[in-house]
């Protein structure tokens, strides 16, 4: 695995963010063992001090709250969105949903909840294996996917900040990288 790199704001660090604020001897009242974090952010906090991992979190974040925003028109969120995508091509156990959008079981499972109430799927036992779900798009959901995709909606979602500091597609494959199997994954 290659060697873990820092930004110029962490060089010196061991990759780590200093502490905001005050040196304080020990961790403050109400916090304890060697990972706590020993002083709160300060008003001066600014992204580029942050973690590479808090950046990426907290853009991720930023990107699925403007889904949410574009997508609400279609009665769809990011999540539902990306299940009815990977429906598209044929019904699925609820477990493979899982799998494919990076979910744990139930998270998809209120994922797809709502899908349900929505009428943008239906989840069926699998008549060989009583014990499996078994999840289709619904008509309904064909259309509002159709509708998105008639759109002309802009299904990068990526601010054009982002253009004006690297690459997009070494970016878009940082990215893919990062999903790979075998990865780290917390």
């Amino acid at each position: 695995m290659p060697a873990a790199r820092t930004s110029p704001a962490h060089e010196g660090t061991g990759g780590t963010a200093a502490p905001a604020g005050p040196a304080v001897d020990g961790p403050p009242p109400g916090t304890d063992g060697p990972d706590a974090v020993t002083t709160a952010p300060t008003a001066g906090d600014h992204p580029s001090g942050w973690p590479t991992g808090r950046l990426l979190s907290t853009a991720a974040r930023l990107v699925e709250q403007r889904w949410n925003e574009a997508l609400a028109r279609f009665d769809l969120t990011h999540a539902g969105f990306g299940v009815v995508a990977h429906l598209m091509a044929g019904p699925l156990s609820q477990h493979q949903v899982a799998g494919l959008t990076k979910v744990e079981d139930q998270t998809i499972s209120r994922t797809l909840d709502k899908l349900e109430r929505q009428g943008h799927v239906r989840r069926e036992l699998d008549a060989t294996d009583r014990r499996r779900r078994v999840v289709t798009v619904t008509p309904e959901g064909r259309r509002a996917f159709a509708a998105i995709a008639a759109s002309g909606m802009d299904l990068e979602m990526v601010d054009d900040r982002v253009a004006e500091h690297c690459d997009l597609d070494d970016f878009r494959a940082a990215l893919v990288a990062l999903l790979e199997p075998g990865t780290d994954a917390p």
